[in-house]
């Protein structure tokens, strides 16, 4: 039968319009409305929670906070991962142990990780503040600072998102032909210069799909630090590390705004995509493709 392919796929496509395409578009509807659930108000304001989004400060400070963490966890993770996947490359004594041990973060519950890293990061009887006044460093609030709570939060996502992205990255040089480290070892190429000039440019589509996928993960951060301010969706007394979707949480489920939740959603969907693309030429030129 003809039809056959088209019932063997159909199932995702069904499903996909159920959960992801309709409830898409709902969310645009309910974005032109004033809409909440508790007095059933449902009247259509057209484009006034955008235009009121776009003079809001509080959601500009949000955008910030997410920019500024997306950017001290993503850079520092994808390099960190892109090392230690060199690493593992090697011919090392358990070598299988390493690799499954990058797995740990992942599987580990993110409320527990959590507790730990707020442990970690204790004002008054935290590891890291210890640590720091061995070398006569003053105990940092990282809770209350904007930069050093970006910082803790930061460290949170790193410690266990890296280890997934320097598997991906394993995965794909380890399907680099060894003929093309022969040649260059022959031609007196050291390690350090292999890898930048062959396993680099190698791993060209697989960065760019990382640094995609950190991207969209990034800007949509949110458990890593409700968790980190034991529950809080308001990030702090002055707001110092509530991200975008915290900021649409704190709107829609806590202050039954749906309809200014739902345009901060729609925001926050606009952001991931701009930063996406612009991602992806950024690595494309810089790789040296066109």
């Amino acid at each position: 039968m003809r039809a056959s392919p088209y019932l063997f796929i159909s199932p995702f496509y069904v499903v996909f319009l159920i959960f992801g395409a309709f409830p898409l578009v709902f969310t645009v509807w309910v974005s032109l409305h004033d809409w909440e659930l508790a007095s059933g108000v449902r009247e259509f304001v057209g484009l006034r929670n955008y235009g009121d989004l776009l003079a809001d400060e509080a959601f500009w400070h949000s955008v910030v906070n997410t920019l500024g963490i997306f950017a001290l966890s993503t850079v520092p993770q994808l390099l960190l991962a892109l090392w230690v996947a060199n690493l593992l490359n090697r011919r090392l004594r358990a070598s299988t142990f390493y690799r499954i041990g990058m797995v740990a973060p992942m599987v580990t519950s993110t409320a527990a990780v959590a507790i730990v890293f707020a442990q970690l990061f204790a004002r008054d009887y935290g590891m890291v503040n210890w640590v720091l006044g061995q070398v006569g460093v003053d105990p940092i609030d990282w809770q209350a600072s904007r930069g050093w709570s970006w910082v803790a939060i930061s460290a949170m996502v790193d410690w266990r998102w890296t280890g997934y992205n320097a598997l991906i990255y394993l995965a794909a040089m380890q399907a680099i032909p060894k003929d093309l480290y022969e040649a260059a070892a022959i031609d007196g190429a050291s390690r350090l210069r292999q890898f930048w000039q062959i396993t680099v440019p190698m791993l060209r589509p697989t960065i760019i799909f990382t640094v995609i996928i950190s991207t969209i993960g990034g800007l949509q951060l949110f458990t890593e630090p409700v968790l980190f301010g034991s529950g809080r969706m308001d990030g702090g007394p002055v707001h110092q590390y509530q991200t975008v979707a915290m900021y649409m949480f704190d709107n829609a489920f806590r202050s039954d705004a749906y309809g200014y939740g739902a345009a901060i959603a729609w925001m926050l969907f606009l952001m991931i995509i701009v930063f996406s693309l612009f991602n992806f030429l950024f690595v494309r030129r810089a790789g040296g493709s066109r």
